[in-house]
């Protein structure tokens, strides 16, 4: 939330991370911090992490500085909120809701009580070849809802298509067992 780290740069730290924009092996974050904690923080980096990747870092700055990187981010955000709504149209008409934000690279299809449930789905999906999430799987709580997840951002474009019809397919043969499609 760069406006909240803005509004009060004197308290509020800004932190983030290129995992998901560039890739997670780069390991490559940041911080925006308040001044009274810039050289704390300086004096602790300098003691714990002592295999800092240079020429990472400078690619980054390079790509910040050159604007590149919010290019990357806004052509990303446009792809994943692309292929949401692709992902909304060919699930449209079964009885799931879809959530998440547009431009994430999941969503949540929340499985109606008396539908197919997570274990149905995550069947026939590996009988296509696609891998789902449970939602029961990623709660330590008793799930009150069934849900798979669906990510989409990481097939490259031109496997996009195959996927989110083996996908389509899968929700259609579970929806039609159950007589709701």
């Amino acid at each position: 939330m760069p406006e909240l780290q803005g509004a009060d740069p004197d308290h509020v730290a800004y932190l983030g991370t290129t995992s998901k924009t560039l890739g997670p092996a780069l390991r490559l974050g940041w911080m925006v911090l308040p001044p009274r904690l810039m050289g704390q923080v300086a004096d602790a980096r300098t003691h714990i992490d002592h295999r800092t990747e240079h020429l990472g870092q400078l690619t980054l700055a390079n790509l910040i500085t050159r604007h590149g990187y919010d290019r990357h981010i806004r052509r990303s955000r446009q792809r994943y909120r692309r292929r949401r709504d692709q992902l909304r149209h060919h699930l449209a008409g079964l009885r799931i809701t879809l959530t998440g934000i547009a431009a994430g690279l999941h969503a949540l299809a929340i499985l109606p009580p008396d539908g197919p449930t997570e274990t149905d789905i995550e069947a026939v999906a590996q009988a296509h070849g696609v891998a789902l999430g449970c939602l029961s799987e990623r709660t330590q709580l008793s799930p009150t809802r069934q849900g798979v997840m669906i990510g989409y951002g990481r097939p490259s474009d031109h496997a996009d298509t195959s996927a989110l019809d083996a996908l389509t397919t899968t929700f259609a043969e579970c929806f039609g067992q159950q007589g709701t499609a």
